[in-house]
């Protein structure tokens, strides 16, 4: 589509909602409209629009946003967009609202709909929202550092009491299958233990009570563990711990409250510009492409390879947890 103007262009979200999503799709409407484009939000991701769910936006639109958490398009997951039946509909409807190009904001089940999309002719680029950091292609994605900041805080809290009280906490946060927020609280909240789906062989239960009964001895009053909800039952663990060294184990899973909040800074400066690169990239005639940071810089990748790549814990810092935590 290289040779066509693109004249209109759609913005959706979908997947797991993160703080700064508000920010880049305030980008992707003020970016298209500075740019001589007519732009149409769709709501419900592609459940939304596959029910038509689309409206005009303007500036109006994302006035007072770029500080909010969530995402004022609303989210969901959408099996119908799996299927062929789904996705040609949905690029029917494209074509039938006069929307060329759509940028979608989420993760990587987002991404393959996305691929869909263009591979039935509507020039779409994904820009990655996910609060777990597991997306291949990109060192950042949208809504990262402010889990890690929500996450750190109640940490920190929680400290507070189990130093007071003696107590060992394990601390749970998000991470089915990516250890990212678990790894850099453990950091920053300076816990003694980290575990993560990626090094799960590396420290289980009865590893962990000998390192506490070992650290009582030489005048350790209380313990911090940080565990990504992928491991395992935080609470079971606690029991175990409990029963094997006397001493009073709790359990405190923060849950949901990571997604949501205000932007940190970062996540509004990177969303922002996120927003507008897939703007720009639309401009040009690209499709299938994801924006991603790496390097210091933003880039995009083909949607095929990026969605293709694997993505490791960071070594250097997980070992790092292992050498503070002696």
């Amino acid at each position: 589509m290289a040779d066509k103007k693109i004249k209109t262009i759609g913005v959706l979200t979908s997947g797991g909602d993160a703080p700064g999503m508000n920010a880049a799709i305030r980008a992707v409407v003020r970016a298209g409209i500075s740019s001589g484009l007519s732009v149409k939000g769709i709501r419900r991701g592609y459940a939304g629009l596959l029910e038509e769910d689309i409206f005009d936006m303007d500036t109006m639109s994302v006035s007072d946003i770029v500080q909010k958490g969530g995402t004022i398009l609303y989210t969901s997951r959408c099996k119908r967009m799996t299927t062929p039946e789904g996705q040609v509909q949905a690029a029917e409807i494209c074509r039938k609202h006069g929307i060329e190009g759509i940028v979608v904001i989420g993760g990587d089940g987002s991404f393959r709909g996305a691929q869909k999309l263009s591979a039935n002719g509507i020039n779409t680029i994904g820009v990655p929202g996910t609060i777990d950091l597991d997306i291949s292609c990109t060192e950042y994605t949208i809504g990262f550092d402010t889990a890690c900041n929500t996450a750190m805080e109640a940490i920190d809290k929680v400290r507070d009491t189990s130093a007071s009280h003696e107590r060992c906490s394990i601390i749970e946060v998000m991470g089915r299958t990516a250890g990212h927020i678990a790894l850099w609280c453990g950091i920053s909240n300076g816990s003694e233990y980290v575990l993560i789906p990626e090094r799960a062989d590396e420290d289980d239960v009865e590893n962990i009570i000998e390192k506490i009964t070992a650290k009582r001895r030489i005048g350790k009053k209380h313990h911090i563990i940080v565990n990504a909800e992928g491991i395992g039952d935080s609470y079971e663990m606690a029991k175990q711990i409990e029963e094997a060294t006397g001493i009073e184990t709790r359990a405190t899973v923060i849950g949901h409250i990571q997604r949501g909040g205000n932007p940190t800074c970062r996540d509004r400066v990177y969303a922002s510009a996120m927003g507008a690169k897939a703007v720009d990239l639309l401009i040009e005639g690209e499709t299938n492409r994801v924006v991603a940071y790496r390097d210091g810089r933003f880039c995009d990748f083909n949607i095929d390879d990026a969605l293709k790549m694997t993505k490791d814990i960071d070594q250097h810092l997980f070992s790092l947890t292992k050498r503070l935590s002696r």
